[in-house]
């Protein structure tokens, strides 16, 4: 590492920024273990929501049976519950880290605060702007894509698997989601900088230079649509409605949890529960770096990866240099 630091942020985490080892070549077999146990145990966002979509499967689902033909007796229900999870966990974390500043500044990034008025939001305040596309729009295309998933398996046209069949698959799924959420994210996230869809779409997501709880699903209809697509892979790959609910709940509420603006959750002054990404804060800060997440290495294959150092920044600047032909 070098001795310099980047300026202007608050908390740097250590650095330089490594992805996951899985991907290394030669294999590094005992790193991704640590890896893979590090992001997983003894507690983690992935855990939490794995958790959460046992609880929602098991207590506040409708029987598939119902999924068969479209009501709004099965439908409502499942909307209600997401609004109520996203309200959850995106106000809880708000009202924590910004309402109530129970951790000060401690692990936070960004040292400026988040903007209450502002010409380019939709509401005239970052918090209202993000809240409004966060629980209408977001809500609404997470519960639809919901509704289509457990349709589809309830009438035969997505495969689908069961425990007693499948115990290996049904568990590695969990893990194999998040992978394939970052190998997608990337790709629609190059697309959404692509100018066009930039200007008219993506742009509202990064109205945010400065993120909070509320920011990670403050998105435009269309990148909604687009980023919670991901859970369509199963009408290929078979899985449970459970590995449906975990999917989307991963999409949504991570987006949520990996936006605090905060490193993690400190208890007794340690962190016990990693939270926002470094990696994807210097993305709204400096745009034309770090479009995927640190699970699969494509920022790192195409040269657009900032490690948190000061000779990555240097290559950076560099390279918008170029992308902008200056």
């Amino acid at each position: 590492m070098s001795e310099q630091e980047l300026k202007g942020w608050n908390h740097l985490p250590a650095l330089p920024l490594q992805t996951s080892p899985l991907f290394h070549w030669p294999p590094r077999p005992v790193a991704a273990l640590k890896w893979w146990l590090n992001g997983w145990f003894l507690i983690s966002e992935k855990l939490i929501i794995a958790g959460i979509a046992l609880i929602s499967f098991y207590w506040f689902q409708p029987p598939l049976e119902e999924s068969q033909n479209l009501s709004l007796s099965w439908i409502a229900p499942m909307y209600l519950r997401n609004l109520v999870l996203m309200a959850g966990v995106a106000g809880l974390l708000h009202l924590y880290f910004y309402s109530f500043t129970a951790q000060g500044q401690r692990l936070k990034y960004d040292p400026r605060p988040l903007m209450k008025n502002g010409r380019q939001f939709t509401l005239g305040g970052q918090i209202r702007d993000n809240m409004f596309w966060t629980m209408t729009s977001g809500v609404f295309f997470w519960t639809a894509y919901e509704v289509l998933m457990f349709w589809a398996m309830a009438n035969g046209y997505a495969p689908m698997i069961t425990w007693a069949a499948h115990p290996v698959w049904f568990i590695a799924l969990f893990w194999l989601i998040p992978i394939w959420e970052s190998f997608y994210f990337y790709w629609i996230h190059r697309l959404l900088h692509v100018p066009f869809f930039y200007k008219h779409v993506h742009a509202l997501h990064h109205r945010n230079i400065n993120v909070g709880p509320w920011s990670g699903m403050s998105m435009h209809p269309v990148e909604h649509l687009i980023f919670l697509g991901s859970v369509l892979i199963h009408w290929v790959v078979a899985a449970h409605p459970v590995h449906i609910l975990y999917h989307l709940q991963f999409n949504a509420l991570t987006a949520a949890t990996t936006h605090t603006g905060f490193e993690g959750l400190l208890m007794k002054d340690k962190n016990r529960l990693t939270l926002g990404t470094f990696h994807h804060q210097m993305h709204h800060r400096y745009f034309e770096c770090n479009y995927g997440s640190l699970e699969v290495p494509w920022d790192k294959v195409f040269g657009s990866f900032h490690d948190g150092t000061v000779e990555a920044d240097a290559v950076m600047k560099e390279r918008r240099k170029r992308i902008m032909g200056s």
